[in-house]
């Protein structure tokens, strides 16, 4: 910007002028004695207090978009109630974004926020190419200062800033990647919207791996997070990076996650531990299918039921007690709607989901150990998996008192993610757990995680029963699973938890060589949501 030069507001719109300019009884200009006041008052006056008034909140935003516009990052900062962080943040705008000829048209205010739009220009090493986008701002009152201040917040300066990240225009870290599925299909964020961070994930830790050229893009960079690209100046060249997902099962993921809000599915074939389909419906776009860590509910109940006939506790044949309800420790547990069993087969117990006959059981056990030393030596939970992106591989801490009973039923401090899920139904279903990969092994030789073989008895009652809850009339998965073909398994869940009126829905199942399993929180029973987002998976399998 020439030296000299003012910005004001003309037609709701901050651009370069020769002189002041008023405006709703405002100068917008720089300079004065009062910058970084934050709202000016009569000599003398008392501090005005409460929340800040229409006329406060017009001026400090307006003198903090106006010195923003014209590159003043210290005027700017000077405006908020960060302005350490601001400063910082703003004078990368310019030096580390290479982001010029910024316009900046305020919007209408509601009470004390301020939306605005920004246009501006991306220029590297020769490159340009235009930036638009659309934030908002919050005006505070300090509460020791009485001062007038933006809340600084690193979203005032892009909607997608997070705290520790920032913009930054270079030569990409790592080279593009032009992922495709197992059968050399391309995968793109279009296409496969869930998809999206984890394709940045890949392309940052595999970028370099595969053969390719970096581009110039403005990116957004943190120390823990994979790039994220908002504006390509110059394209490289991608480098192909085969995947194990399968494009005809993703596009199912994709599209039975939109039929219910927060849900996540995950698909794995069990015979290689390949993960087939990833997918996400989240308003907060967390990817809750790889790195959820929620309770899982009854899903649980599958390796508690290993546990068990490992115990000699229980067998799909073995008459089993399943009252209404049960205390344990002070603690009563109840079975949905309080229904009850008269020495039914433990089989029956497991398909209908009693929480009564696995935690009356566990006195017989006498072990609150065993729980989650089945969970990591035949399932593979906790075991640090390496899949080729982040992802959270479950935990069964220890536990005592009625957190002991509570985590037979997989509740207590057990969480899962619905990759966790779908690898212990896969286990289930070829009878020893191979750790999903999403990216083959071979490409960087990391060490997979290993567990021991299911014993072939308990493999098989495990079937059996998962058949069972899939096929009885009185399966509790038996409704969603009609579509199902093939070999077929399942298990319901729902997990109670505080702050929500309904439960999260669980359900984890196979058929043949593919295994899946879903949460949609708040979702309600586990048949109800989770099980036709996971039998419309397997039906794509």
């Amino acid at each position: 910007m020439r030296s000299g030069a003012k910005v004001a507001i003309v037609g709701g719109v901050f651009v370069v002028v020769a002189g002041g300019v008023a405006y709703g009884g405002y100068t917008l200009v720089g300079g004065g004695d009062d910058k970084g006041s934050g709202g000016t008052r009569t000599q003398g006056a008392p501090a005005r207090t409460g929340p800040p008034g229409a006329d406060e909140i017009k001026e400090t935003s307006t003198g903090f978009l106006q010195a923003w516009a014209k590159g003043d990052a210290a005027g700017a900062a000077a405006l908020t109630n960060n302005q350490q962080g601001a400063s910082a943040a703003l004078t990368g705008f310019s030096d580390q974004a290479h982001i010029t000829n910024v316009v900046v048209t305020p919007g209408a205010p509601n009470g004390a926020v301020v939306p605005y739009t920004v246009k501006a220009d991306v220029s590297f090493e020769g490159k340009t190419a235009p930036l638009s986008y659309a934030s908002q701002l919050t005006v505070v009152r300090g509460q020791l200062t009485h001062k007038v201040l933006v809340d600084w917040q690193p979203a005032v300066l892009h909607p997608q800033l997070k705290t520790g990240e920032r913009l930054v225009t270079d030569k990409a870290q790592n080279p593009e990647i032009q992922a495709v599925d197992y059968k050399d299909r391309p995968l793109t964020k279009e296409q496969y919207p869930s998809l999206a961070a984890i394709l940045d994930g890949l392309r940052q830790k595999y970028g370099a791996k595969v053969d390719g050229t970096p581009g110039i893009e403005l990116q957004i960079q943190g120390n823990n997070t994979p790039a994220r690209t908002l504006i390509t100046l110059q394209k490289g060249t991608p480098g192909k990076l085969k995947t194990t997902l399968d494009a005809d099962v993703q596009a199912a993921a994709e599209k039975a996650v939109k039929g219910f809000g927060e849900s996540s599915v995950v698909a794995v074939k069990p015979s290689t531990g390949e993960i087939r389909a990833v997918a996400d419906n989240r308003t907060d776009k967390f990817p809750a299918s790889l790195q959820g860590r929620v309770a899982p509910g009854s899903t649980m109940k599958i390796v508690t039921a290993a546990m068990l006939i490992e115990k000699g506790k229980a067998a799909p044949d073995k008459p089993t007690e399943c009252p209404s309800d049960v205390m344990w420790q002070g603690v009563t547990f109840h079975n949905l709607n309080n229904f009850s069993l008269d020495n039914k087969p433990f089989s029956m117990s497991f398909a209908k989901s009693c929480n009564t006959a696995f935690i009356k059981l566990v006195d017989d056990v006498n072990d609150d150990g065993a729980l989650g030393r089945v969970a990591a030596n035949y399932f593979g939970i906790g075991q640090d998996w390496k899949i080729g992106v982040p992802s959270f591989d479950g935990s069964v801490p220890a536990s005592a008192g009625a957190e002991t009973a509570a985590a037979y039923i997989g509740q207590g401090k057990v969480q899962m993610s619905p990759l966790d899920m779908a690898s212990i139904a896969a286990t289930a279903k070829s009878g020893r757990f191979r750790q999903p990969v999403i990216v083959p092994q071979s490409l960087d030789g990391r060490a997979l995680a290993q567990a021991d073989p299911l014993p072939s008895g308990i493999a098989g009652q495990l079937r059996e029963m998962m058949h069972i809850t899939a096929t009885a009339s009185y399966g509790t998965a038996t409704v969603a699973m009609q579509s199902v073909g093939g070999d077929k398994g399942a298990k319901t869940g729902s997990a109670e938890k505080d702050g929500q009126n309904k439960s999260d829905s669980w359900f984890t199942g196979y058929s043949d060589d593919l295994a899946a399993a879903a949460l949609v929180q708040s979702g309600g029973h586990g048949g109800d949501a989770a099980g036709p987002i996971v039998a419309q998976v397997l039906r794509a399998g």
